[in-house]
């Protein structure tokens, strides 16, 4: 199949679904390796396109009418589970994690959690594969982009973290 035509099934599979696509089952799919589905994606994102790519895939990013504000938290790998959980159960998403890098400077990974089905899957994929949280590099200080309807919800969402000692406070 000729790429531009596979770009096109990409995109058209991407705006079907809310669900991440991931570039396995896309090279399955359309009979290529995953590195040519990744070299597709990339020249997608260079054209324009509004893909993001998560842990469990490709999926387009979705224009919202939903507010978005960043928050700053600290604590540990084993507090990880019970911020997510707040943070979703009250509502919010939590669209990514951001780390300030003495190096390289802020480092971002997309995360895309708003559901508990989601947190279940990021920490199984978490403990699997042995990685350490992009948090272990500032000592568990980190930023989170909350995607959230209302700003009492946002509000909530930040008082319960206070509350759980997770909220960073100098």
């Amino acid at each position: 199949m000729e790429g531009t035509k596979r770009r096109q099934l990409i995109l058209e599979q991407l705006a079907q679904t809310i669900q991440p696509i991931s570039a396995s089952r896309f090279a399955k799919e359309f009979g290529v390796s995953r590195q040519i589905i990744v070299g597709d994606i990339a020249l997608l994102r260079a054209s324009g396109e509004e893909i993001i790519a998560t842990a469990r895939g490709y999926k387009r990013e979705k224009i919202s009418c939903a507010k978005e504000r960043k928050i700053a938290v600290q604590h540990s790998e084993a507090q990880t589970r019970a911020e997510l959980e707040t943070i979703v159960s009250l509502g919010g998403e939590v669209v990514d994690v951001i780390v300030a890098h003495e190096l390289y400077g802020e480092l971002v990974g997309q995360l895309q959690i708003s559901s508990m089905q989601d947190i279940e899957l990021f920490m199984k994929n978490y403990k699997k594969s042995h990685a350490r949280l992009l948090s272990h590099l500032t000592d568990g200080i980190h930023l989170h982009t909350i995607r959230y309807k209302d700003d009492e919800m946002f509000e909530n969402i930040e008082k319960a973290l206070a509350e759980k000692g997770i909220l960073y406070q100098q």
